[in-house]
């Protein structure tokens, strides 16, 4: 006997709904891309993975400067293969909706974050000196390698725009806050939507940093640095500022005014500190006091700029 076709079917369906149980964890049927927190966390886990790589193969055939270029270029690859993939896999949005519109006013928006972080760490430098806690024993200090002072604050500028501005701009703000935001608007209204994007894109930015933490405590920069890169790009909807302000604070500290104090990169001020850790430091209670001043320069820009503050549409 032939096999009841109403059977057949009711099984067809029966399996279409075990399906769509089993996939509605991780796929939106009517997004047709993967749920917010995949979408949030797997461009950094992805780009992660593949520094990691990078990096691994570049120290393995290379070393110092050479394997600085190295890994620069390589993360930029890396780069160049995860953004448009991202944009087009999983978040079925055009590369500029991260915030890379790249047209003049981003490059205006950079250049302002660019002078805002300058500022804060002139700033700290200043505060430093006069409190006694650094004093100038020279200038133009290399890092021991061979490299021409110039050249190696270029190598230096370059890696940190590739590893920092762009690959942690990308991954948490652009991917990550963007699509938290996303998600959750879906059960929380708007402003509490964004808030709750922005608090959990910060804690996992801090957490990322956990190789540079000795103490519980210093969490708290890298959180307060979150929550004020998260801020430029919840006002403005574009990476630039963010991206400005996190490349040129990174250079400006440590490069520029010496006040990294790990003495791993050419430094135009050498620095001898002297002050108390608690205060002075990459997580001194100095430099927190300073990147909050650099979001409220950041913020004001927009205002000024834009004449008001407010939660840019392009976020959720």
């Amino acid at each position: 006997m032939d096999a009841d076709p109403g059977s057949s079917r009711d099984s067809r369906v029966a399996l279409r709904r075990i399906a769509h149980v089993v996939a509605w964890p991780i796929w939106n049927r009517d997004t047709r891309r993967p749920r917010a927190p995949i979408r949030a966390l797997l461009p950094l886990i992805v780009t992660f993975l593949g520094f990691a790589v990078v990096q691994s193969l570049a120290k393995r055939r290379f070393d110092g400067p050479t394997g600085i270029v190295a890994s620069t270029i390589g993360f930029a690859v890396v780069l160049v293969i995860v953004v448009p993939a991202s944009a087009r896999l999983l978040d079925r949005r055009p590369v500029r909706d991260y915030g890379l519109s790249f047209d003049r006013d981003w490059w205006r928006s950079f250049a302002a974050g660019a002078l805002a972080a300058t500022i804060v760490n002139a700033g700290t430098l200043l505060v430093s000196l006069a409190a006694g806690w650094v004093h100038i024993s020279g200038f133009v200090v290399t890092a021991g390698d061979a490299l021409p002072f110039p050249v190696a604050l270029l190598v230096v500028f370059t890696y940190m725009l590739v590893a920092n501005g762009a690959f942690e701009e990308f991954v948490f703000r652009g991917a990550m806050l963007t699509n938290l935001a996303e998600g959750v608007s879906g059960y929380l209204p708007r402003r509490a939507a964004v808030g709750v994007a922005v608090i959990c894109s910060s804690l996992v930015f801090a957490y990322m940093h956990s190789g540079k933490i000795t103490h519980v405590s210093q969490y708290g920069y890298y959180l307060v640095a979150g929550l004020v890169l998260a801020s430029a790009y919840v006002v403005t909807g574009e990476l630039a500022l963010s991206i400005g302000f996190h490349v040129f604070y990174n250079f400006t500290m440590s490069a520029v005014f010496g006040l990294g104090v790990s003495q791993q990169t050419p430094e135009l001020v050498h620095l001898t500190v002297s002050g108390p850790e608690f205060w002075i430091g990459e997580t001194g209670v100095l430099q927190v006091v300073f990147a909050v001043l650099g979001g409220l320069l950041l913020v004001g820009y927009v205002r000024w700029r834009d004449g008001r503050l407010r939660i840019d549409e392009r976020i959720t």
